[in-house]
């Protein structure tokens, strides 16, 4: 064995790594946290100083053993965590776990950290070892514990009052309030109409367009003209002034100076991946968590392409910036190079803690020399780095802008504008995007001909043009990183599992890539901007975080922090508890009256979704209900479109004498005929769907039934189906697998029995088609990934050893295996992120 043992969080990380240290060195993964809070209540304990109960993440259960192996043979250990507070984190817990287990006796603990995976980084970080960082392990448990206090007493106030199975998280209920409360401003908005005038300028040299800046005098703003007619009317006046040509009465000329931008940080490279490639934020940061854990490059071998990506820190090493430097006189000449560095001022207070911004790990490595070795997305991002980096220190853009005032007579003005780039500097390697509206308003790389003061310029045609104001977009991702980044609203590492939770949990959706919230989300975030309102106000959430970094660096110590949040929180959840109206939690919202019975008509979430009700519980005929259709939402909908939802069931008309029906059930829309049910497929709509075909949907389902039995067992549950994915065996409760060698009809009863025996649970279906598990959960449950905070409140059961008799050995022997496999198990720990 290795006399030091390195590690390291990824596998891949340490496969690289491994090739640099040499075989003094074994380099092993943790494979990310190794423990976790256990999950259930009192695993954070407010009346003993916040103490934390920890248990190792089951999954993780055989790489901590392999660890404690290689550390009781090795001499020295270093923890190669990343170089962030989680990372510190599980430097911390994987110490802990040594320490408990005797491992640590007169051995040589270090804590190295890097920035990027070379061999000189590597080798440097062993040779400068330090302690673990207590402020950042600190700073890591306050958080994690605020995550785990919110998630475990505010959640189960939303189960409730709103709906089962919700969850309420410290910095992804602001995020979900930001996109609720842009979609509010998007139903209120009120469009204004205004008009735009634009002369058409037939220059001899180059034809150019000029807009009106002044009318009758006075300067021409946006509502100016509001309406066709009075535009009309203007246009007029402006072309019986101008006659056949504008009169310059104004040339201008700038030059001005424009700086690239800092060289990436997290939010900022998960915004322009956004904007120039599409990417996601979480497809942003899993290929560079690639590029930075290593690809092989030819004759090189495996080698960090980038350095660490989450980070605030928008520093470049000397190293780094000797290099970039040294490529740009390379490739673009030594007038290309500053005389000194640029140095970007970082926005955040705890920048610290990742030392560098994201760039290359070495400039030489250009994009054309290791874009074959690398995946299509890998490519992209790589290049995206690269050129911004080495853009960040390159001497700034010279750019001349030329505007002229064209004259229509005495009252009247238009105004042109172009910029044309004198010297290209970074922007010769490197452009930041820019917003598609931003893009449109540019005149940048416009050029306008040669015009001198005093010179009558040929008028080709005046036009107006009809303007409508528009409501502010929904969030994109891109937008949505910048605002929560803008608020202080959570860190690098949280931004992406942010949004994954809004769109696993179903609040928002994504349109066009935009966010939506969902009925639910919405109803989730007016319940706690109503009741909770300081824990998701955003100075609040920003306030707790600058708190949190304070005590990363070890301004403040966490347990006051813990104390000054937890008492007024509890004491807002025990009074909400009680005083909170279930009815005005689930958005109930009066629409109107039922025309028919005179009844009131309202819409509201429940269990199943948002639904319409004519009448209420204290009327004598009990209420109807319906569900709302896809697409529809209980905020805007109408009175009108909210009836036409009763008109199900449908009647078709008759089949084989039978009646024909169409309804929407539990589980989405259907078609009916006497004890057969059909369901209807995306593409047809309930309310007018045709009787014929209704009647192919039936009859497919029949055909289906009729040839799906392939052989069944007299009395017993088991039968041998034909499936959607082939033959399988179910017996109600679970389905097994076919071997791939044997015909499914000659299949026995005591096979079939052993087969089920190691199966899965039968998976049914949940409302509109969705897949739920079945209720017999497997014994070991695998941790369920959460993010910020919710944990969940209810302990999945166990599920109980099988207690099938059968005469055969066979069958003996699968069940008894069963009933080993089937005792209880620990339940793995959920994985908070945030």
């Amino acid at each position: 064995m290795a006399k030091n043992l390195l590690i390291v969080e990824s596998p891949a990380k340490a496969k690289t790594i491994n090739k640099y240290l040499g075989k003094d060195f074994m380099v092993l993964a943790s494979y990310g946290h190794v423990r976790d809070l256990v999950p259930k209540e009192g695993a954070v304990d407010p009346d003993k100083n916040f103490a934390m109960r920890y248990e190792l993440i089951e999954k993780n259960e055989k790489h901590v053993e392999a660890l404690s192996k290689a550390a009781k043979a090795a001499d020295t250990i270093y923890l190669a965590t990343d170089p962030d507070r989680e990372g510190e984190a599980i430097s911390w817990h994987i110490a802990e776990i040594l320490k408990e287990r005797n491992l640590l006796k007169d051995k040589a603990l270090h804590r190295v950290v890097f920035t990027e995976i070379t061999p000189k980084a590597i080798r440097e970080a062993v040779d400068h070892p330090r302690k673990i960082a207590g402020p950042l392990v600190d700073a890591q448990q306050a958080r994690r514990a605020l995550d785990y206090l919110v998630g475990f007493n505010l959640s189960p106030v939303l189960w409730k009052k709103v709906q089962r199975g919700l969850s309420a998280g410290r910095v992804q209920s602001p995020a979900l309030r930001m996109i609720c409360e842009r979609e509010e401003e998007i139903e209120a908005f009120v469009p204004r109409e205004y008009w735009s005038m634009e002369a058409e300028v037939n220059h001899p040299q180059q034809a150019f367009t000029a807009r009106l800046v002044k009318l009758d005098g006075q300067k021409f703003e946006q509502f100016t003209v509001t309406d066709g007619k009075t535009a009309e009317a203007a246009r007029q006046r402006v072309i019986q002034a101008a006659g056949d040509a504008l009169h310059v009465t104004d040339v201008t000329s700038k030059e001005r100076k424009r700086r690239p931008a800092a060289p990436f940080i997290t939010s900022t490279l998960q915004q322009e991946a956004a904007r120039k490639l599409g990417f996601t934020t979480s497809r942003t940061m899993r290929v560079a968590q690639k590029l930075y854990e290593g690809v092989p490059i030819g004759e090189e071998g495996t080698v960090g392409l980038i350095s660490y990506m989450r980070t605030d820190s928008t520093h470049l090493s000397e190293d780094a910036l000797a290099e970039i430097r040294d490529v740009i006189a390379r490739d673009f000449g030594t007038q290309a190079v500053p005389d000194k560095p640029n140095v970007y001022k970082t926005k955040s207070k705890n920048a610290q803690e990742a030392h560098e911004a994201i760039r290359p790990t070495s400039a030489l490595r250009t994009p054309a020399s290791v874009g074959k070795f690398l995946g299509d997305d890998e490519r992209r991002l790589y290049e995206l780095v690269w050129k911004r980096a080495v853009a960040s220190q390159m001497v700034p853009a010279t750019l001349n802008t030329v505007s002229v005032e064209l004259a229509a007579g005495n009252q009247h003005s238009f105004r042109a504008s172009g910029t044309t780039v004198v010297d290209p500097g970074f922007l010769a390697v490197y452009e930041e995007g820019k917003d598609t509206k931003a893009a449109e308003d540019d005149d940048e790389g416009r050029k306008l001909p040669p015009m001198k003061l005093g010179q009558n310029v040929p008028l080709g045609s005046i036009h107006t043009d009809q303007h409508f104001t528009e409501p502010p977009p929904r969030f994109s991702e891109a937008s949505l990183v910048k605002t929560l980044e803008e608020y202080g609203i959570g860190r690098p590492s949280t931004y992406a599992s942010i949004i994954q939770v809004l769109l696993y949990r179903e609040y928002v959706m994504l349109d066009a890539k935009r966010f939506r919230p969902t009925d639910v989300g919405r109803a989730v975030s007016k319940f706690l901007t109503g009741h909770f309102m300081q824990y998701v106000d955003y100075d609040f959430t920003a306030k707790l975080e600058d708190e949190l970094d304070e005590v990363s660096r070890g301004e403040k110590d966490w347990i006051p922090l813990l104390e000054r949040f937890w008492k007024p929180f509890k004491k807002t959840i025990d009074e909400k508890t009680e005083s909170v109206d279930r009815g005005e939690a689930t958005g109930a919202r009066l629409l109107g009256t039922d025309p028919k019975s005179g009844k009131p008509v309202n819409v509201r979430l429940g269990r199943y979704g948002p639904f319409a009700q004519i009448g209420t519980a204290e009327d004598e005929e009990k209420p109807t209900f319906a569900s709302l259709r896809p697409g529809q939402s209980m905020h805007t909908i109408s009175l009108e479109d909210a009836l036409q939802l009763f008109g199900l069931p449908r009647k078709l008309g008759l089949d084989d004498g039978k009646e024909v029906s169409v309804a929407v059930g539990r589980f989405g829309p259907f078609a009916k005929r006497g004890d057969t049910y059909a369901s209807l497929p995306k593409e047809d709509d309930p309310y007018t769907v045709t009787f014929e075909r209704a009647v192919e949907l039936i009859r497919a389902k029949e055909e289906m039934v009729a040839n799906r039995l392939i052989k069944a067992f007299p009395g017993t549950d088991i039968q041998i189906l034909n499936g959607r994915f082939g033959p399988y065996i179910s017996d109600g409760e679970k389905n097994g697998k076919i071997p791939k060698d044997r015909e499914p009809a000659s299949l026995t009863q005591e096979e079939c029995v052993a087969l089920l025996a190691v199966g899965k649970p039968v998976r049914k279906g949940g409302r509109f088609g969705k897949k739920v598990a079945a209720k017999k959960a497997p014994a070991k449950k695998a941790a369920k990934k959460a993010v910020d905070g919710e944990a969940a409140v209810k302990k999945a059961p166990v599920k109980k050893a099988a207690a099938k008799k059968t005469a055969k050995k066979a069958t003996k022997k699968a069940t008894k295996k069963t009933a080993a496999k089937k005792a209880p198990a620990k339940k793995a720990a959920k994985k908070v992120v945030a």
